[in-house]
Parts: C-alpha cells; sequence; structure tokens
C-alpha cells in the first residue's frame, strides 16, 4: 500500500477528517481523535500507525512486518506501526485500519457518535 492507497481506504470511513502534520504526515481523525497516520518511518519508506486492541498489540508486536508504534508505544498507547509495505501485508493493513477506526469511534461519547452520524 502506498500513501495514495492509505488515503483512499481512510477516507472511505464515515465522519473523518484528514490532516497533513507531525513531520508531514497524513493523520486521519474521526471526532477528532487519530485513527491512522500515514508516515514517520525511520528509513522513509512507506509507514502506517494504528491503534490496537491489547490482544492484538500483542500479537503484531513480535509479527513480522509490524513494530510498537514509536513515540506512542513507548508512552504505553496500544499503538502498532507496518514498516513491511511490500504489498503482501494489504489486506492486513485495511483490516486494523477498520479496526483502528472502530476502537477511536467507540471512544467517542454516544452523543457525539450521534452527531457525526455513526453507527457502531
Amino acid at each position: 500500500m502506498d500513501y495514495q492507497d492509505f488515503n483512499q481506504f481512510c477516507s472511505s470511513f464515515k465522519a473523518t477528517d484528514h490532516v497533513v502534520q507531525w513531520g508531514n504526515a497524513d493523520v486521519w481523525k474521526v471526532g477528532g481523535k487519530v485513527f491512522a497516520i500515514g508516515g514517520w518511518s525511520k528509513d522513509k519508506t512507506p509507514a502506517f500507525t494504528f491503534k490496537t486492541s491489547d490482544l492484538n498489540f500483542q500479537f503484531l508486536s513480535d509479527h513480522e512486518g509490524y513494530i510498537p508504534a514509536p513515540y506512542f508505544a513507548s508512552r504505553g498507547m496500544k499503538w502498532i506501526q507496518q514498516v513491511d509495505t511490500s504489498g503482501h501485508l494489504d489486506e492486513e493493513l485495511r483490516y486494523y485500519l477498520s479496526e483502528s477506526y472502530r476502537l477511536v469511534a467507540l471512544g467517542l461519547s454516544k452523543r457525539k457518535r450521534a452527531e457525526l452520524g455513526i453507527d457502531i
């Protein structure tokens, strides 16, 4: 997946906002809360960062092609960065981005979800 595909996929979720910040990274938010980031790899290759469940964080932390997300994971947050963007993990990435969106949206108040038209 490249940044264009990443941005297109993230834009398919309801009530999202896209901003470019933090060193020219593509940052996707729902209800003002970040759910996905495209950018930040150490070697300037594409890397995609997303929020995970506790179980997925444990699994992906030791899974080839993924690392605990710099900055986030070191602060105790359950965020993972996909660093293998050769294409063979694209299907997994779509799943984890969808889950990240769902987790972040569920963290919004019922009122905010209703305001945004999010039915999860």
